[in-house]
């Protein structure tokens, strides 16, 4: 079964903001053995939407669009589809009480006449509940073809995807399951993988893929299938996987779909009785970041510091002047005091640090540009990496984050 997923708004085609919700969307759509064979972002014009619906029609049996619902005359959505399924707008009584409701408790200014014609809905229509926002859900049935229409807004559309939408698919249609596994793996390039396991790819039943997400020092190697009976299936998927521990097990640091490497540093750092500090200079909070958008992060991270400055480096973390002047801010012996310095100051049972240059210029160090040194120190010591990593900034950056998660994983693991 296929489906396709429509964004409206020209928000989305100016880049002004991201489209998260059509992520999110098929996400559900896939855990429930929907496809998602498109995903298409149009703008608020009524030619467009109707054009999108009859190409979209042609290719899923599921169409979802977001967006264009709202009180203002630039949203369109409502009315395009009335006219698209020679409807006409009927007031619907429960969804008007509910937003005046919606209005007397939570919103300080008066409801106005726009506000209650978010109540008029089109007749042939089921309606989608909507207990976030003003802009209720919409479902249309066209003979063996659902199309579903959700608000923009994307705490209100999860809500309604989570309580209503998917709730209603598995009603209506008998689906297939379709499992994804994906093993998360760190040090190693697509190429140098796809070497190693070459001959085992060449061997995948046609029915299991693979697909390689590659993304600057960390590779997500994803086998996907689909089928009538969900245990074969996984038992079928989790052999082929057992096959790779041979090949690249040195690399492979768990499965995303169980835990991303911060949950499993945090559960980790938990279990040992281990805590954590970090010293950022190149990196400039980005692990730090990373780490603390898990939930319970205090438990075991103590704190960082962004030590940019060769000043702060001194004066905040202890690191020699002199030391600086033999080999300078970008180097092993700087990455291991600062490592040890921010394990001192916070008073944590392991520190980690970063320095180097990841351009345009080189600061205070000649060392050549995407030039990075990483140290961990702990009880037992301190260590060092160099690392070499091209001349992108952007790039420097991101692959010394996933380096750093990476020599993380294997101290505490």
């Amino acid at each position: 079964m296929i489906a396709e997923i429509v964004s409206i708004g020209d928000e989305i085609l100016i880049g002004q903001i991201v489209n998260t919700n059509a992520v999110l969307i098929a996400k559900e759509l896939n855990k429930i053995g929907i496809e998602v064979g498109q995903i298409t972002s149009i703008s608020d014009r009524k030619e467009h939407i109707e054009s999108c619906l009859d190409d979209a029609q042609k290719r899923a049996q599921v169409i979802i669009l977001t967006g264009g619902l709202g009180p203002t005359k630039d949203d369109l959505t409502k009315h395009t589809l009335c006219s698209y399924f020679d409807d006409v707008l009927v007031k619907n009584q429960v969804v008007l009480d509910r937003i005046e409701e919606m209005f007397a408790k939570y919103v300080p200014t008066p409801i106005n006449d726009e506000n209650r014609k978010q109540a008029l809905l089109p007749s042939k229509a089921k309606v989608l509940n909507n207990f976030f926002g003003t802009a209720s859900g919409m479902w249309f049935e066209i003979d063996d073809k659902v199309v579903i229409s959700l608000p923009g807004v994307p705490f209100e559309m999860k809500a309604l995807i989570s309580n209503e939408v998917i709730p209603a698919l598995q009603k209506h249609y008998t689906r297939p399951f379709i499992i994804h596994k994906t093993l998360l793996t760190y040090g190693l390039g697509e190429s140098v993988i796809a070497e190693r396991i070459e001959l085992w790819e060449n061997d995948l039943p046609k029915d299991i893929k693979l697909a390689y997400l590659p993304n600057l020092g960390r590779v997500r190697l994803r086998l996907s299938g689909k089928g009538t009976d969900e245990n074969l299936l996984n038992n079928r998927i989790d052999a082929e996987i057992e096959k790779l521990y041979p090949l690249i097990g040195d690399i492979i640091m768990g499965f995303e779909e169980e835990a991303s490497i911060e949950e499993q540093l945090q559960a980790q750092f938990i279990k040992t009785n281990n805590s954590l500090a970090l010293a950022e200079s190149c990196t400039g909070g980005k692990i730090a970041s990373r780490l603390t958008q898990i939930p319970g992060a205090s438990r075991y991270f103590k704190g960082g510091m962004v030590a940019y400055a060769t000043e702060v480096k001194v004066n905040l973390l202890g690191v020699s002047k002199g030391l600086i002047d033999n080999f300078s801010v970008v180097s092993a012996p700087v990455a291991e005091a600062m490592a040890v310095g921010v394990r001192q100051r916070f008073g944590s049972t392991i520190g980690v640090s970063t320095t180097g240059n990841a351009g345009p210029s080189k600061g205070d160090s000649d060392a050549d540009l995407g030039t990075v040194f990483i140290a961990v120190s702990s009880v037992s010591g301190v260590v060092s990496y160099e690392l070499h990593l091209g001349k992108h900034r952007e790039r420097v950056v991101e692959k010394a984050v996933n380096k750093a998660m990476e020599l993380l994983h294997k101290e505490v693991f």
